[in-house]
Formats: structure tokens, C-alpha cells, sequence
């Protein structure tokens, strides 16, 4: 039986309580029943200069949590300059907001090298890899550097931008090759695996294969579509029980007969926050008389203090708060209430119950699970209205939502205010639509849907390191005569004849 080795930048450690995150929930299933290695950063920050040790291990139930330490070096540069400073908004397709410094790639590279020399001998032989986000996006290539020939999956939990836009940063080109040695990788929607394929064949000189492939290097690398999931009976659960809470009879009693419009999310650019508020403040000024009659709860948590970017948008965010309610309040009523703090995750629960509408825009988003745990959280017999960006993955699984360009603020105030008036009727059926989308689906399911997916790219991913695609096979060869999808399939067909045994499959 295979173990399944998960590595993601940071490590929900046992001894670091109940706070386990999406991710947590999605694997520890997979990990339990199989047994697992979970590896990554421990969350804490050592002097510079301070010698590295190798990974502290730490036994949880099946599971081994193994953690390093970074400097403080490393954290400002890898994490918060690198990671977050450039990788998150340009992948997001907001370049404008990178902060490119060679200076931080290097130390970025070199976290991903020490990561691979610490995670190495803790492999076992059966071991499958899976790597998370973008923070670890070379982190395949530093082990197949080091002689790791287990099976490599790499999954991209946010966006990934059309190859004109990742050129934009001068480093992108060897990280779309250095992805390339997993043997599957996988993304949120078709349109990011679209954006991945062209950008390896035209930045990394990948070839396109039959099917969902790429070629590389002599090897296969099949892409894939995974839809991050929730576990939506049971956040339907927790928000029913959790109506009866002092918290959420406080906020029922505060809002005093008005209609709750509900945005929850991390203080972050691309989660559109202010194009949000410039909707509500359009709402207000067309049709007037909402005015008194509803108001809006926005929850946004402070997140990356250490990045320019988020201490602008906080700043930006609380002027604009402060002058909508200025403008629009008056002594009996606000019309936003802002929240820049995390809430529990039980009583934001129990709040979008409460809410007439979830207003979910963000300007571009892999996934965006606050939008399923809003339509799970509803009330089956008189259920609230989903506002959703068209740019958020989870708009190709929720299309009976109203969905909005973030973009543009009267096409949200027309939103909101379609959502408020809706009758029972539509507001029933669009969320029957919406709960059958979610309904059977899980993270154990998306989780396990990953790694056989996996098992089935490495049974077929790896060629003698003697076989070279013929010259006559690359892509600028196709041809009318000879298109693409003839290319791929000679191009399959030499690499099956080379391959080696495929090593055992999940039990």
C-alpha cells in the first residue's frame, strides 16, 4: 500500500490544536487510511545565520508531520517578497502589483532546494509526492535533482495567467520548466490548465500530446482538472446549528428587520473589496429606497501584514468604509459594517444563513470556497442569493448564481438589488441548482480523485533517458497534412515503447 506524501508550505502540526485549514480537511482522510508524510515549513522564523537542522518529525493518529524553520530572510524573501509579491498577483493576472527582485527568486529557489534536501530521506520507495500551491512550484525539479524518482503531482490551488502575462516576470520560464518534472499537475479549472499548456509550449518548449499531455524532456506530463471541494452536508449542519448561538442572535437582532448582504473573505487585491464597496454605494444612490432597509457585513481578515500591497489595501479600505458611511449613513443607520479580523468559521457559518444575499466577487480566484459554504449554509425553504464574480473558478460549477463582472459597479448594484427583491419561488429553485453542484461532492473525494489520477500519469510518465523526441515531432513540424493531433500520438507511441514498469498502484 502506497504512502501518500503530502508537501505544502505550511504544516497543520497536531500539537498546534484544531485550527486545521481547507487543505487539512481535504487530506488528512486520504492520510489516515493510508498512511502519510505531511512535510513543509513549521510556521516558525529562526535568527539569520542560525545552522539549519534537519526536519523535526511529529506522529498525529497515521500521519508524520515533518517541519523545518525558516530564517528571517527566508520568510521575508521566499514567502512574503517572492510568493506572495510576485507569484500571487501575477498569477492572478495583476502584474502591475509585483515587486520583482532577483535578490528574492534566488532565496525563493533555494528554500525549494532545502525543502527537497530535508524532505529526501524521509522517502520511502512506494512514496507518491503531492505538492501544493505556488509556493513550491520548482520544488519537483529540486527532487528529481536529487534522485527522487517516485510518482510527482503538483496541484495549483489559485489562478494561472495567459503565457503574455507570466512573461511578465523574468523568472517565469524556468519555473514553468521546473514544474514540468512532476508527473501530473493539476489546476482548478479548464481555463487554468489552458493557460498552462500554452505557456509551456511557448515559454518552456513543451509539445502538446493526446488527451490533457504535454511532452518534456523525454517524459509525459499529464495535466488535470480538480475542483477544490467543501464538505457541504456538513458546513449545512454547522450553520443550522449554529442560528441558535448568542453570536449570530446578536447580529439577527442588530440588523432589526433590514436584509443582510454578506461578503467574507482574507483582506486581500484580488478579492475585489473595494470595486465591492463601489457596488454598494452604486445600490444605494439608484435605488434609494434600500437606504435604512439594508445593510451590508463585510469580514475581511487582515492577512500578509508583511507585503505593500495588503497595508494599502487595508488603508485604502477603511477610507472608503468610512465615506460610504459618511456619505450614505445616517444617526439611525450604517450602511456597511466592516470587519477586519478573522470570525470564527462556526459563526460565519451561522451568519450566512442569516443573509438575503453572499456577495462573492472577487477580480479573479481559483477556486473560491466562501461561495459553496453560502449556498450550503441556506435554509432549504427560504434561501438567500448567491452574488458571484464570473471570474471566480467556482462561477463554471454554480451558473445558476447571478453572476457579475466585479468590474463594474452598476452591473452589481443591478445585482444586489435583483437578489433582494427575488421572490421565494426563484430564490428556491436557483438554489436547488446551486446544492445539486455541491451536494455529493467532498474533499476526501477531490483528494482521492488526485492521487488516482496521479498513480495512472506515473504508471505511463517516464521514458529511457536515451529516447529523445525525433526532431521531425516537434511543434513546429505540424502541418496541415500532418496536424498536431498526429504529432502527439507519434510522439506517444515512442514513448510508451521506451517506458519503464510502472510501479504498484494504491490499494
Amino acid at each position: 500500500m502506497n504512502r501518500l506524501v503530502v508537501v505544502s508550505n505550511r504544516v497543520p502540526a497536531p500539537s498546534a490544536g484544531s485550527q486545521a485549514g481547507g487543505l487539512a480537511v481535504a487530506l488528512d482522510g486520504l492520510m489516515e487510511k493510508h498512511g502519510g508524510l505531511w512535510f513543509g515549513w513549521s510556521g516558525a522564523v529562526m535568527p539569520d545565520g542560525a545552522t539549519g537542522r534537519a526536519a523535526m518529525v511529529e506522529r498525529g493518529g497515521a500521519v508524520d508531520y515533518a517541519t523545518i524553520d525558516l530564517t528571517q530572510e527566508e520568510h521575508d524573501r521566499y514567502y512574503n517578497a517572492f510568493s506572495n509579491g510576485v507569484l500571487w498577483p501575477l498569477l492572478h493576472t495583476m502584474p502591475e502589483l509585483m515587486q520583482y527582485d532577483r535578490r528574492d527568486a534566488r532565496v525563493y529557489r533555494e528554500v525549494n532546494a532545502r525543502m527537497a534536501a530535508a524532505l529526501q530521506p524521509l522517502l520511502r520507495a512506494g512514496d507518491l509526492i503531492w505538492v501544493h500551491d505556488y509556493h513550491l512550484m520548482p520544488l519537483a525539479a529540486a527532487l528529481r535533482a536529487r534522485g527522487v524518482r517516485n510518482p510527482i503531482g503538483f496541484f495549483l490551488h489559485i489562478p494561472f495567467c495567459a503565457p503574455d502575462v507570466l512573461a511578465a516576470a523574468p523568472e517565469m520560464t524556468e519555473l514553468v520548466r521546473e514544474m514540468l518534472a512532476a508527473d501530473l499537475i493539476g489546476f482548478q479549472t479548464d481555463n487554468d490548465a489552458a493557460n498552462f499548456a500554452a505557456s509551456a509550449q511557448m515559454l518552456a518548449g513543451a509539445v502538446r500530446g493526446p488527451g490533457n499531455s504535454l511532452f518534456f524532456g523525454g517524459r509525459r506530463v499529464r495535466l488535470g482538472v480538480f475542483p477544490v471541494e467543501i464538505e457541504a452536508r456538513g458546513f449545512a449542519r454547522t450553520a443550522l446549528e449554529m442560528t441558535a448561538s448568542p453570536a449570530v442572535r446578536r447580529l439577527r437582532s442588530s440588523l432589526d428587520g433590514q436584509r443582510l448582504i454578506l461578503g467574507v473573505e482574507r483582506l486581500d487585491p484580488t478579492k475585489g473589496l473595494l470595486q465591492r464597496l463601489a457596488g454598494l454605494r452604486r445600490l444605494l444612490e439608484k435605488r434609494q429606497d434600500w437606504c435604512g432597509h439594508v445593510t451590508m457585513l463585510q469580514i475581511a481578515a487582515m492577512s500578509r501584514k508583511g507585503v505593500d500591497s495588503y497595508r494599502a489595501l487595508r488603508a485604502a479600505l477603511d477610507r472608503e468604509a468610512g465615506a460610504l458611511n459618511a456619505d450614505l449613513g445616517e444617526p439611525y443607520w450604517q450602511p456597511l459594517r466592516l470587519v477586519a479580523h478573522a470570525v470564527d468559521r462556526a459563526v460565519v457559518a451561522g451568519t450566512m444563513r442569516l443573509a438575503r444575499v453572499g456577495l462573492v466577487t472577487p477580480l479573479r480566484d481559483g477556486m473560491n470556497l466562501v461561495a459553496k459554504e453560502f449556498v450550503a449554509a441556506q435554509d432549504p425553504a427560504d434561501p438567500g442569493v448567491l452574488v458571484l464574480s464570473r471570474f471566480a473558478g467556482a462561477a463554471r460549477q454554480l451558473e445558476a448564481a447571478l453572476l457579475v463582472n466585479p468590474h463594474d459597479p452598476d452591473a452589481m448594484a443591478d445585482a444586489l438589488d435583483t437578489g433582494l427583491r427575488m421572490g421565494l419561488e426563484e430564490r428556491q429553485a436557483r438554489w436547488r441548482a446551486l446544492w445539486a453542484a455541491i451536494q455529493h461532492r467532498s474533499p476526501l473525494v477531490w483528494g482521492r480523485s488526485f492521487v488516482a489520477a496521479l498513480l495512472r500519469a506515473a504508471a505511463v510518465h517516464t521514458v529511457e533517458p536515451v529516447l529523445a523526441v525525433p526532431p521531425a515531432l516537434e511543434l513546429p513540424r505540424a502541418t496541415p497534412r500532418r496536424p498536431m493531433e498526429r504529432v502527439g500520438a507519434e510522439i506517444e507511441a515512442a514513448t510508451l515503447a521506451a517506458m519503464v514498469k510502472p510501479g504498484r498502484v494504491l490499494n
